[in-house]
């Protein structure tokens, strides 16, 4: 299911962000457009109240606003898009935008790494290695008497 179905923004499975929580704002695009360039209001700001969203729960405002805080101005999300002619697919972009974007800060931190020693064979590989290595140069050289 796209982004852009349905009432709101799909971000995973089980969370959606209604579009009452959306606020939108278009101005003139730069870039391609021809005629319309100087009158048709392409360019799109998609704009998120990420801190104050009803549809997260506590944890995953925190991870939200943690993960994003460079992103934030006063807990709002802005997303601009104007990679394309059209308004409509500018929204489509900034929609999927949006979604991707909470969708990865929302990602549960990854498991931490446990420390781990080479084992005995993986030892003796490297140095077998090192030595072929050393023999390959060695016979390269010139012979000496």
């Amino acid at each position: 299911m796209l982004p852009s179905d349905g009432p709101g923004v799909r971000v995973t499975a089980h969370l959606v962000i209604p579009e009452s929580e959306l606020s939108w704002r278009f101005s003139r695009s730069s870039g391609p457009g021809g005629q319309g360039v100087n009158t048709a209001d392409s360019r799109v700001e998609l704009m998120w109240d990420a801190a104050g969203s009803a549809v997260l729960s506590r944890t995953q405002r925190e991870r939200l606003v943690d993960r994003l805080g460079a992103r934030l101005i006063d807990g709002v999300l802005t997303i601009a898009a104007s990679e394309h002619r059209a308004q409509l697919r500018n929204r489509d972009a900034a929609r999927e935008r949006l979604a991707t974007i909470v969708g990865d800060a929302l990602r549960p931190p990854a498991p931490p790494r446990r420390a781990t020693r080479p084992t005995r064979g993986s030892k003796e590989r490297r140095l077998q290695a090192k030595q072929r290595r050393t023999d390959v140069k060695r016979m390269r050289r010139r012979p000496t008497d």
